[in-house]
């Protein structure tokens, strides 16, 4: 009997000396939350003097519906200059421009904000020091500007992203 405690008692000093963290999904999600900044805003850069884009404008109905004008001739020498003017009732949707985008005529819309929906697989390797976590994103709050994309954004997107155990936690790995 006396032997067989001796041996539980290193058997657990030895499992309590082992290194390999665990990853639950919730750290998982909280660790995504934080170092991949969800949710986030989902971005399209209208090209404001490209008559292809004020073309799109028009094609998904955005002037109709009243978000923009669309300058339909141009002289020569307006060349280079917007051909899409934003609307008081687009300015919800306007994201702030830098310098440059202000110069070269290009306005960012906002199209949704990209939420973290569900982390469906975590895979760690033998050593215990390396994860993959394989998880959905989905997209909420859409706005008109949406109407621009010819994607579904109904349907979640999957992402893989590894981590790495280091010292302080779990961190993402750089590619």
């Amino acid at each position: 009997m006396k032997k067989l405690l001796v041996a539980t008692c290193i058997g657990l000093l030895v499992a309590s000396c082992t290194s390999k963290e665990e990853l639950s999904e919730q750290e998982a999600v909280t660790l995504l939350r934080q170092q991949m900044n969800y949710p986030k805003a989902f971005t399209y850069d209208i090209f404001c003097a490209d008559p292809e884009y004020s073309q799109k404008a028009l094609d998904a109905g955005l002037e109709t519906k009243g978000f923009v004008t669309i300058k339909r001739t141009q002289k020569l020498s307006e060349v280079g200059q917007p051909l899409i003017e934003f609307t008081n009732q687009a300015s919800p949707y306007l994201v702030t421009l830098s310098e440059l985008d202000k110069k070269t005529h290009i306005q960012k819309v906002k199209i949704a904000d990209e939420d973290l929906n569900q982390v469906s697989d975590i895979t760690l390797d033998e050593g215990g020091k390396n994860a993959t976590i394989e998880y959905t994103t989905v997209y909420k709050n859409t706005t008109p500007f949406s109407s621009l994309l010819h994607i579904d954004l109904q349907k979640p997107i999957t992402h893989t992203v590894y981590l790495i155990l280091a010292d302080n936690g779990w961190k993402l790995k750089d590619k």
